[in-house]
């Protein structure tokens, strides 16, 4: 047999042993609520393919390939085990196992290794959480995505209403039409069809009332069945906490906002400061992109070496707010065409780092120029560290945090020598360390940190909601600071 002949037979091999998982990662999460998930990237409802490759993608943050061959015995074992909701990482799993020297079989380590989502110790599933989405723009659809794909198993957040301003003829199959296909991040995955008799967009067999208002006084939630749901504000039009009052109308309880809080309203960076959101607060900002972004790897690095000072500049790519061609706008420079220049432009994303990072006591400047690229972003983040270290010290730390830390759905770690912004769409992780371009010199830091500034961010905005919603379930084998 050649060479060829055997790669060809290898791949034949790991393709059929990929296929035979779907069916059990399906069940699990159908029947029981159980996520399954490879390096914080969930497998559910992806290809024979995807699979593959999202173990392959391993080997640039672990050092070596992760093999399905490996993984697949842990995902039987759970087949087997009496779980309850929760989120399980089949790819942590197989290399805890590996490192573990006490002789135990894959079947009563990953018993132990879950134990607290099994028999007694299991949570109850969550009653379905309505959601409405208060605009459906860029982020609206990307989050109205997300919801959809996150009712596979009929519990958790449940996507109920979208309201909007009246757009005049086929308003209800336009709206649907951008929904269905996205320029930057494709097709939909799934089936969308319209029900204009009834004013909804059924979505995966998701119903999704479409209600015409000109402003949140005029809506009664409850006589479309909503109740005590969660509003997510993706309009940007009110970020104080009086202008967001007004969305607590009959059947809301809670309002997220997709944009910078003012005044008292909570800023909140998932992975970094949500469990310090207070029950009974009704308003919460998920804060920028960019903040998302930063903070994060701000964290890491403080806990780690800890920060004197920091200045972030902002590579970002334009936005709906500028304009397409020259033309008046409020601020200065935006009215230059986005696909035309580099704009410069400012960014609050550092003076938002106090209020999600308190204990961060370092003084944070930035600055920021749109560049013209539809999405994805760069934020290249400057420190002064604490104290001294060398590139490998800090590589190795990011890694670590990436693939075990309480932070390893918020920051990512990639080695591609040749990675370029286009490599990051879809990403859903805040940030993407690139470990080639980073350097460090003596108490010198500089990170270059990407980001898809409106899937990535997106993500973080419905973690946010599944917190404060109660349906955000425990992640298995736990972190020490789980």
């Amino acid at each position: 047999m050649t060479l060829n002949d055997d790669s060809f037979t290898h791949w034949k091999n790991r393709e059929e042993i990929a296929e035979s998982m779907i069916p059990m990662i399906g069940k699990l999460h159908r029947e029981r609520d159980v996520t399954i998930l490879l390096h914080s990237r969930s497998l559910v409802n992806k290809s024979v393919v995807s699979i593959l490759k999202t173990h392959r993608f391993a080997r640039q943050i672990a050092g070596e390939e992760l093999s399905v061959t490996e993984t697949l015995p842990f995902l039987e074992a759970l087949t087997t085990l009496d779980l309850g909701p929760s989120q399980i990482d089949i790819g942590i799993l197989a290399e805890s196992h590996r490192a573990d020297d006490r002789g135990l079989s894959v079947l009563d380590f990953t018993a132990e290794a879950v134990a607290g989502a099994t028999g007694a110790h299991k949570i109850d599933r969550r009653e379905p959480r309505d959601v409405v989405l208060y605009g459906f723009g860029r982020i609206g659809r990307l989050v109205a995505r997300l919801l959809i794909e996150k009712t596979g198993s009929g519990n958790g957040l449940r996507l109920r209403a979208i309201v909007v301003r009246g757009g005049g003829d086929q308003d209800l199959v336009k709206r649907a039409s951008l929904l269905r296909r996205d320029s930057v991040h494709g097709q939909f995955q799934g089936t969308i069809t319209v029900d204009e008799a009834n004013g909804t967009i059924v979505a995966n067999g998701n119903a999704i009332k479409v209600i015409y208002a000109g402003s949140p006084a005029e809506i009664d939630y409850t006589a479309y069945g909503i109740d005590n749901a969660i509003l997510i504000d993706n309009t940007g039009k009110w970020r104080d906490r009086e202008g967001l009052s007004q969305h607590l109308r009959p059947g809301i309880d809670k309002v997220v906002l997709t944009a910078p809080g003012k005044g008292d309203v909570p800023n909140i960076v998932h992975g970094v400061n949500h469990d310090t959101i207070k029950p009974d607060e009704q308003i919460l900002s998920c804060a920028s992109c960019t903040t998302n972004a930063i903070v994060p790897p701000l964290k890491a690095m403080n806990d780690e070496f800890g920060v004197e000072r920091g200045h972030v500049e902002t590579v970002h790519s334009f936005t709906n707010d500028q304009n397409l061609l020259d033309n008046y706008h409020k601020a200065d420079r935006r009215g230059r065409s986005a696909p035309l220049n580099m704009v410069i432009t400012e960014t609050g994303a550092a003076s938002a780092v106090a209020k999600a990072l308190p204990e961060l006591k370092a003084p944070i400047t930035g600055s920021s120029i749109r560049v013209p690229v539809p999405d994805v972003s760069i934020a290249i983040l400057s420190l002064r560290l604490g104290r001294e270290t060398t590139r490998d010290e800090v590589l190795d730390h990011l890694r670590d945090v990436s693939l075990t830390s309480p932070l390893r759905r918020q920051i990512d770690f990639t080695t591609a020598p040749d990675a370029v912004s286009m490599d990051f769409i879809g990403s859903r992780h805040a940030s993407i360390v690139d470990a080639g371009a980073t350097k460090v010199d003596g108490d010198n830091a500089i990170l270059y940190l990407w980001y898809d500034n409106e899937f990535g961010y997106s993500c973080q905005v419905v973690r946010v909601v599944q917190h404060v919603s109660g349906v955000e379930y425990p992640t298995y084998p736990a972190t020490s600071a789980q």
